[in-house]
């Protein structure tokens, strides 16, 4: 049984983060080498899976049984290719390559390095399969190398194809980070609690019902996109020129607590895409009756230290309602207030979240898995966890346009792809599944799926 998590205020920066991503850890049984199976090799560096790229062996971003990403892991320590059977994984001089299994070339020597993390060294020499090193200004290059690098980018995931999972355990056990969320993308653009975005743009609502609705449908994540005008902070869609009856953050937000308030035992997150400034959005929850009764507050409880509390201890507690921001930390230094000194968490330092579009509103999707925060300027892979504490994960699962046809379809096959494509490149469960048109395609069955199991 987890004990209460005490008050205990942390606060952790994105550098810092990425600090501890990538520290060693001391090496245990569970970092056994694993036995024979298949496997993604997956960069604990890049969230990135190694792919058969025609001879090359590159890193992509993950696409499940799609790519030549699966590797067979054999009793002598090669890695066949699942889709070129006879075709291992090895190299040629300084450059990752395929290989004929029979060749040298194709043996490695598995070594655990800690935290579920292992090298793939040349037998016999300090050589390792390895990132090759990022230019300034860019991503990390998409060929892998065999070098004597530093440790870091050397260092690989064998994540299985087919997890072991376990039950979900019962109700009043269940942590936050093992339970499945429905989330509305762009909850407040429904074109029923007011205007939400410039003429023709509101042609194309993400949702067809209200935030009242919402919440009695079972949505627990509310994706809100916050503009800044003399208002305060205002719910609209890119810009709020043109906006008929737009609706102030405020009013969504009380509709929320006045939810949890009549139903002790939910829970509620709200992802603000955030443009407005420290003080706006203070001023703006300052107005929202009850908050501060229900606000739950990670940073002051323990959490990097113990783990995410249970749902049971936190409907207990009357910590009903999450906050986060996709503001930067950093911004708001050099202004003067950070967010979370008044409850709003900085969403890179508690949450993981894949690339936020699948594609235009029509046509074929693309359904890679990649981290939101892997660019020229973040490195935050789906992957990163720390000792003791697990982000939780957010499952983008939308287009560019919601156009309900296409959400209707998508929403079908979301359990699908969660299971084949971003549980593996997250190495966890996603915690909320966020989807246009949530009414279509029923993607609460995919969230009810989520909740039987527990990824360890």
């Amino acid at each position: 049984m987890r004990t209460p998590h005490a008050l205990l205020a942390t606060t952790v920066s994105a550098a810092a983060l990425a600090a501890t991503v990538m520290a060693p850890a001391p090496v245990s049984a569970a970092d056994a080498v694993p036995p024979p199976g298949t496997y993604y090799v997956q960069s604990a560096t890049t969230g990135l899976n190694a792919s058969d790229a025609a001879g090359a062996v590159e890193q992509h971003r993950p696409r499940g049984d799609e790519d030549r990403q699966q590797w067979h892991l054999r009793a002598d320590g090669t890695l066949e290719n699942t889709d070129s059977p006879g075709n291992c994984l090895g190299r040629s001089g300084e450059q990752a390559r395929t290989v004929g299994c029979a060749s040298p070339e194709a043996r490695w020597q598995l070594t655990p390095v800690g935290a579920d993390r292992f090298t793939l060294t040349v037998p016999g020499t300090d050589r390792r399969l390895t990132v090759a090193p990022k230019p300034s200004g860019a991503n990390h290059p998409a060929p892998l190398i065999v070098g004597t690098g530093p440790d870091g980018p050397a260092g690989w995931y064998l994540t299985p194809v087919d997890p072991a999972t376990r039950p979900m355990p019962p109700q009043h056990l269940r942590t936050l980070d093992q339970v499945t969320f429905l989330t509305a993308h762009n909850a407040y653009a429904n074109g029923v609690d007011g205007g939400y975005a410039p003429p023709f743009v509101d042609l194309f609502p993400n949702q067809r019902r209200g935030i009242e609705r919402q919440l009695a449908d079972g949505v627990r994540g509310f994706m809100l996109d916050i503009h800044q005008t003399p208002d305060g902070a205002i719910l609209c869609h890119n810009s709020c020129t043109l906006v008929r009856r737009p609706v102030a953050l405020w009013v969504d937000l009380q509709r929320m607590v006045d939810f949890l308030r009549a139903h002790p035992d939910q829970f509620v997150t709200v992802f603000l895409e955030d443009y407005v400034d420290p003080g706006v959005l203070r001023a703006e929850l300052a107005r929202v009756q009850g908050l501060s009764d229900v606000l739950y507050r990670p940073d002051r409880t323990g959490v990097r230290e113990n783990g995410w509390p249970t749902t049971a201890e936190l409907a207990d507690a009357g910590q009903q309602l999450l906050i986060f921001s996709d503001h930067s930390r950093d911004a708001d230094r050099s202004a003067g207030l950070t967010r979370d000194t008044f409850g709003v968490m900085y969403q890179r330092e508690w949450t993981v979240e894949n690339h936020w579009s699948m594609g235009p509103g029509v046509g074929t999707s693309d359904w890679s898995c990649y981290s939101r925060w892997y660019d020229a300027g973040t490195n935050l892979p789906l992957t990163r966890t720390e000792p003791g504490f697990r982000p939780l994960f957010v499952m983008n699962h939308f287009r560019d346009a919601a156009i309900t046809s296409t959400a209707a379809t998508d929403n079908s096959k979301l359990a699908d792809r969660a299971r084949r494509f971003c549980l593996p490149a997250a190495r966890k469960k996603p915690n909320y599944l966020a989807v246009d048109h949530y009414d279509l395609g029923d993607p609460a069955s995919a969230v009810s799926a989520l909740n039987t199991y527990t990824y360890p």
